[in-house]
């Protein structure tokens, strides 16, 4: 007796897709020869079940496999092989960042944002992880690919900006606890200008000491990246702010940003300085000294923080201070922090309510950044040569 075959067709994608399990295939022991009606009967079957497996989506293990694709091998990008002045910045090829983890995402940079402390790991005041390394810590541009288990609204093409780390490169690797989607109004040069010294600034007054309105606020380097923000800031949430800069230009340019009052740094007289601070807050001093600036300002900064307000360390830029004892804080009970943004915010829960507080105030309160200038990528020593100069007002940006 001939054995009988049973096959069910359905589409290889639903539960009727065809099992054969064993007890449905019976054979006798001997074959017998299909007929020639049997056999074009059964190719047409064969035919139409691999149409359906050609027509049948296929599952992604990886959601960017298109996108990876499209992707080049090499992009040129900045970095060091040691520490150093500005000749140890290289310009070269390196490879395009791939196998991307969990949680990652590749950003093709637009533009890219240049701050002070990339100029602290380039010359050593911080040490590089390794060599070579690739500096930057921030910048903006669309999303070119996702690895697995990323946030549904991160996509491919998303507009984003990003703070992480090795940027200074034509496409950057990022996590996505630093990665922000932008809003339509917010165009790219701003978006890349903001998330260091814009979320600094944020965190600053919202956490590092929690200004209220009337604060009188101390904002050292008043005219920087940093302070142009702080400035804007204060003037929103209704303090007042003492803004402090080297030359009459960028006082100007602090006031015009919200500061109440301008100050020059009364290198030759601090006491001088001193004086003038304690005479416009009545005698009482600040609520906060937000200081970027380090050595050349803290002891006279200590000075003018009024009993129980907060002495804010929060950069270098004259070099970091030192034989600092910390009895002094005692007689009038000041609080003493060194912050850093990264340290504020850890996760992604932690980075968005931030990023939509910054876009709104951006949005709706009219804040904007004062882009100083664009440098292509190549000319990031011309870049950095300019920052440290200290006569840049605002923010300098690389554009790849």
């Amino acid at each position: 007796m001939a054995g009988t075959l049973v096959v069910h067709f359905g589409h290889p994608m639903s539960s009727s897709f065809p099992t054969i399990p064993r007890h449905s295939i019976t054979t006798s022991r001997r074959l017998l020869l299909p007929s020639t009606a049997a056999t074009i009967t059964a190719k047409a079957k064969l035919a139409n079940l691999s149409a359906q497996f050609s027509a049948a989506p296929r599952l992604k293990a990886f959601k960017s496999t298109s996108a990876m694709a499209e992707l080049p091998k090499t992009m040129k990008a900045v970095q060091i092989d040691q520490t150093g002045g500005v000749d140890v910045l290289q310009y070269r090829d390196v490879p395009v960042p791939g196998d991307l983890k969990d949680g990652e995402v590749l950003i093709k940079n637009e533009f890219i944002g240049i701050n002070y402390i990339d100029t602290y790991f380039r010359s050593g005041v911080y040490n590089p992880p390794s060599f070579p390394y690739t500096l930057g810590r921030e910048g903006a541009g669309t999303i070119a690919a996702l690895g697995p288990n990323t946030p549904s609204d991160l996509k491919i093409n998303t507009r984003v900006a990003y703070f992480s780390g090795n940027s200074y490169a034509e496409y950057v690797r990022a996590t996505s606890d630093k990665v922000m989607p932008l809003p339509s109004s917010i165009d790219t040069k701003t978006a890349a200008a903001s998330p260091i010294q814009a979320l600094t600034a944020l965190t600053l007054i919202r956490e590092s000491h929690p200004v209220q309105a009337g604060d009188w606020i101390l904002v050292t380097a008043a005219a920087g990246g940093v302070g142009l923000w702080l400035c804007q800031l204060l003037k929103a949430v209704g303090a007042k702010t003492i803004a402090t800069a080297s030359t009459a230009e960028k006082r100007e340019l602090a006031k015009q940003n919200g500061a109440e009052v301008t100050l020059g740094y009364y290198e030759e007289d601090r006491e001088k300085f001193v004086q003038e601070v304690l005479k416009i807050t009545g005698g009482e001093g600040v609520a906060a000294v937000f200081d970027s600036v380090g050595k050349a300002t803290f002891d006279s900064s200590l000075k003018v923080v009024k009993r129980m307000g907060s002495m804010v360390s929060f950069g270098n830029a004259s070099g970091p201070v030192t034989g600092f004892a910390l009895s002094r804080l005692t007689d009038k009970n000041i609080k003493l922090l060194r912050p850093s943004l990264t340290s504020y915010i850890t996760s992604r829960e932690e980075l968005l309510p931030y990023a939509n507080e910054l876009w709104k105030f951006i949005e709706k309160d009219g804040l904007s950044v004062k882009i100083h200038d664009v440098y292509p990528l190549k000319d990031v020593k011309r870049a950095t040569e300019d920052i440290e100069s200290r006569k840049t007002t605002g923010k300098l940006l690389l554009e790849p």
